[in-house]
């Protein structure tokens, strides 16, 4: 069976879309609740760039997917899923990590 996707599509282009996108939402979104003081600026740009590199990497995952189902090629329609779960879920863990530094660099914690 054969599922007509249309013409192939470009991966590299829509991961670069997908990280424009997404980052203008996170951005719009996380000043905001930095304006509402319920974010600080840094935890406000921090989670911006996760949410941008996240939306490059699912795009991009999600095109390069619907092109190997336009050929028929389940395995790389699982491997391209699988590389973007692992891609989103590495950012997440270097996220944390990132948010972990800052707790317990920060001068409050030490003084406590």
């Amino acid at each position: 069976m054969t599922i007509d996707t249309g013409e192939e599509r470009s991966v590299t282009g829509h991961a670069l879309s997908g990280a424009l996108t997404s980052g203008m939402i996170s951005g719009t979104l996380n000043y905001n609740r930095y304006r509402q003081d319920k974010i600080s600026k840094e935890k406000a740009l921090k989670n911006t760039l996760k949410l941008t590199l996240q939306g490059g990497i699912v795009t991009a995952s999600a095109i390069a997917a619907s092109n190997y189902v336009g050929r028929s090629n389940f395995l790389g329609v699982l491997t391209a899923v699988s590389l973007g779960v692992a891609g989103i879920y590495g950012v997440e863990k270097l996220y944390e990590k990132s948010l972990n530094e800052d707790e317990t660099s920060s001068p409050q914690l030490k003084g406590e």
